[in-house]
């Protein structure tokens, strides 16, 4: 309806006053008089005349422009005569105020119609046009070289695109939800689980609101809803519908709940296998065990480690000391999950009394060791996994540091292998753990055991718990006694020294009291009954040192014991003042990063005039750079380093070098020892192809000595595999073959066992502390003389040594049992002895 305004003007008119005296009528004056109307176009509104109750006329004028109509109306009311005039001053007061309501009701009537034409959403149409034209206005006025052209600052139409999108554009867009839905599905399989409930949800709602519509809402909605949930779930269920296109329907509802159970088998199928790859990978697998046994890290110390485990649980069973049938070991790494278990598989399928289990995860995070119950482990073994001697200690600290977070770690010992000293002290000074850093010494342990023909097997028996092994005893009753009156008190065992403040003394002084605190070390059986037989009158246990000089038969030898006995002004050095070490020519086979350690330690040993000669194929900028790296010739005083290029395994290369080495000690008798080591890194590699090249070298250089007539004083190679060595020792007794990284393993799995022998070991392993020496008989008895093994220790202790052995016959006896038997010992025979001093030289008589 449209709404336009309507100006009216009434012609009024001015009544005459009516003079009775006057008979004469004035002439009509006619008068306009506009008044303003709105004229509504409606078809409840017809009226097209209006009559007066007077005889005037009424005319309507009105001319309509464009869409407004503009209309004046003028009522022209004409005077007849006097008497209608007089009629009309004569109408009722009634009639005047009922023309008066009538004109308020149609006053009235114009804004209830207008109620009827939602006049608000005209406004708001109007309010929209109005701000669009604003911003338009003030968006063209902001912009730069929005006016260039127009000087009036008007703005211009925004000319948009309202075409539809390409249809590569609609494929990318597909292609790009397929993409985001894939990431998703991808990150979690149970995505595509919710996809299918919310499309299976939106089926049964479509159909069942089609069911109701076409059945004409004879069925409630709720039936409806039903009917459609029983053809998705059962697909015999749309056979029962009567009309066609609920038949359709049905047949639609069904094949979509055969395709739905489908995919959601398999989603559930493929979330099942996640599940279960996750579990194998164990990574996010939480571990719920008690006094178990975590080894973080696989290398070649890790079968030695399980073997070394699992005697000592098969030992604990039998003495009843042990809380499970089985010792549960947790092995970490961060290899795939299937690679541990098949190496793990390879190495305890002969052992019967460890469980293993393994988890894929990272060795430098907090998590993993939490999901590993670290704080109720017995133990912790970390194993290094790399080749660089920084990066081993870096690994190490950073496992070390993940470990730190974790509460109640106090009680729990990390046994971490490292490669250096200073590693060891950064290690320990970490707060809230208890860390036992244990030295990498292998290659120092390689040169003590190439200098001594039977020290590895003496190492070998002091780590195997069937045999003797250190021990560590305390018991308050022994507070108060003399360190004196130890040794005749342990008739089953020998005492090597005493544990106090965390520290080993192999040689305490014979008046020291012993404390509660204090442990007392020695060496036993591990399922041996260790007592202490508190003698009151011990004929030998209270003697000074000059009621042995007394006897007639070790008088005259115990002074002379005593003047020997000079001690070195520096540690580090295994000579004395008096006696340097002697002098050889050392011919090393192979080259590995850790050489520098092993000269070295030769340097130790050895005397001024050494030779150590190196042939290998690894260039010698390497070398060279590995011999800067730690110091070079400058920091060796009694060895000078010689390289040769070329392979080990080589007959020409070999017997050159080797006719070398004769013809520049023909002057002069100089021992030569051969030594081959591994050429390759096969601490992380295979290492049964480096016993293989170690064997054929040394059987190589045998052959070529014997051809050549060159005397060799020590044939020496480093081999893993145990039984390789044995059967190549059995073929050949000339040879010697050392496992020094299997000696090292057992070091840490008897560490991981009882942490306090961790110091023990460190000593003993350590070129400035005391050693293990094999030493000639001869410096210790007399010729004819048939002493017991409790006289050889007594002669021992007064040159500060602790005998704790014999060998005889090319057999060795640890801890020989009775001790107070006398012993038919010849000249050519050994006293095993752990000394500071190498003392090879006898004492003259």
């Amino acid at each position: 309806m449209a709404v336009t305004q309507l100006q009216l003007c009434v012609l009024s008119h001015r009544f005459p006053r009516l003079n009775p005296s006057s008979s004469s009528s004035p002439s009509p004056k006619r008068k306009y008089m506009p008044c303003q109307f709105w004229c509504i176009k409606s078809s409840s509104l017809h009226g097209r005349s209006f009559k007066s109750p007077n005889r005037g006329n009424c005319k309507v004028m009105s001319q309509k422009t464009g869409n407004k109509l503009d209309s004046t109306m003028y009522i022209n009311v004409e005077d007849d005569s006097d008497i209608e005039l007089l009629r009309i001053e004569q109408v009722k007061s009634s009639q005047i105020h009922l023309a008066k309501v009538l004109m308020g009701l149609t006053c009235l009537y114009i804004p209830l119609r207008l109620a009827k034409l939602n006049v608000l959403d005209i406004f708001i149409k109007i309010a929209q046009e109005r701000f669009l034209c604003t911003v338009q206005n003030i968006g063209a006025a902001t912009l730069p070289f929005a006016c260039a052209s127009n000087s009036m600052n008007k703005p211009l139409p925004l000319g948009l695109d309202v075409t539809l999108p390409s249809f590569q554009d609609v494929k990318w867009s597909f292609h790009r939800l397929l993409y985001l839905f894939n990431v998703q599905l991808e990150k979690n399989v149970a995505t595509f689980f919710i996809v299918l409930l919310v499309a299976c949800f939106s089926f049964v709602l479509i159909g069942g609101f089609l069911f109701y519509k076409f059945r004409d809402s004879k069925e409630s909605l709720e039936d409806c809803f039903w009917e459609a949930w029983a053809c998705l779930c059962s697909s015999s269920t749309h056979l029962k519908q009567r009309t066609r296109i609920e038949r359709v329907i049905g047949f639609v509802l069904a094949i979509w709940g055969i395709l739905f159970y489908t995919r959601l088998l398999s989603t559930m199928t493929e979330q099942f296998r996640s599940n279960m790859y996750k579990l194998r990978e164990g990574a996010q697998m939480q571990v719920l065990e008690t006094d178990h046994i975590i080894i973080c890290g696989v290398n070649s110390h890790l079968a030695f480690i399980l073997k070394q485990l699992n005697k000592y649980h098969e030992f604990a069973v039998r003495l009843g000391t042990a809380t499970a049938r089985k010792q549960r070991i947790l092995l970490m790494s961060d290899l795939p999950r299937k690679q541990i278990d098949k190496l793990a598989d390879q190495i305890a399928k002969d052992f019967n009394h460890i469980d293993i289990l393994t988890k894929s995860c990272s060795l430098s995070l907090t998590k993993s060791y939490e999901r590993a119950a670290a704080n109720k482990a017995r133990a912790i073994i970390i194993l290094p996994t790399k080749t660089d001697r920084y990066e081993v200690d870096t690994d190490a600290f950073l496992s070390v540091l993940a470990l730190q977070p974790i509460p109640n770690m106090e009680s729990v010992p990390t046994i971490v292998e490292v490669s250096s000293s200073n590693t060891c002290e950064l290690l320990k000074s970490i707060s809230g753990l208890k860390v036992e850093p244990v030295e990498n010494v292998a290659s120092k342990l390689f040169v003590q055991c190439s200098r001594q023909k039977g020290l590895i097997k003496i190492y070998r028996h002091l780590l195997n718990y069937r045999k003797n092994v250190f021990n560590l005893w305390n018991s308050p009753s022994l507070a108060g006694l003399k360190y004196r009156e130890l040794g005749p008190g342990f008739q089953e065992a020998v005492v090597c020294g005493l544990y106090r403040n965390e520290k080993i003394y192999f040689h305490p002084n014979d008046d020291e009291i012993l404390q509660e605190t204090d442990k007392v070390l020695f060496i036993a059986p591990v399922n041996g009954a260790i007592t202490y037989s508190n003698v009151k009158e011990i004929s030998d246990a209270n003697r000074s040192v000059e009621d042995v000089e007394k006897d007639s038969d070790t008088q005259s030898y115990a002074l002379k014991i005593r003047k020997e006995n000079t001690r070195p002004k520096k540690r580090g050095s295994k000579a004395s003042d008096g006696t340097l070490g002697p002098k050889e020519f050392i011919l090393l086979l192979g080259w590995r990063p850790d050489v520098v350690e092993m000269i070295e330690e030769y340097d130790n040993y050895l005397g001024p005039g050494s030779v150590v000669e190196i042939l290998s194929d690894v260039p010698l900028d390497d070398r060279n750079k590995a011999t800067k790296g730690a110091g070079g010739q400058a920091k060796l005083k009694n060895v000078q380093v010689s390289h040769r290029i070329g392979n080990p395994m080589n007959f020409d290369t070999l017997q050159e070098t080797i006719r070398n080495i004769q013809l520049s000690s023909k002057n002069e008798d100089i021992p030569l020892s051969i030594v081959v080591i591994s050429d390759r890194e096969w601490l992380l590699g295979d290492p049964n192809r480096a016993d293989k090249q170690s064997a054929y070298s040394l059987l190589l250089a045998e052959n070529i000595c014997n051809k050549l007539g060159v005397t060799v004083q020590n044939l020496v190679a480093e081999i893993v595999d145990s039984k390789l060595g044995k059967q190549i020792t059995r073929i050949k007794p000339s040879l010697t073959y050392i496992a020094a990284e299997e000696v090292m393993s057992l070091v840490t799995a008897q560490v991981a066992e009882d942490s306090e022998l961790n110091e023990v070991w460190k000593d003993i392993l350590n070129a400035e502390g005391d050693e293990i020496y094999v030493k000639d008989i001869r410096l210790y008895m007399k010729e004819g003389e048939i002493p017991s093994f409790t006289e050889l220790a007594k002669r021992a202790h007064l040159r500060r040594e602790v005998a704790i052995g014999y060998v005889k016959n090319n057999k060795k006896v640890i801890n020989p049992v009775p001790k107070s038997e006398p012993l038919s010992l010849e000249l050519t025979d050994s006293l095993i002895v752990i000394s500071e001093l190498e003392g090879e030289q006898p004492i003259l008589m």
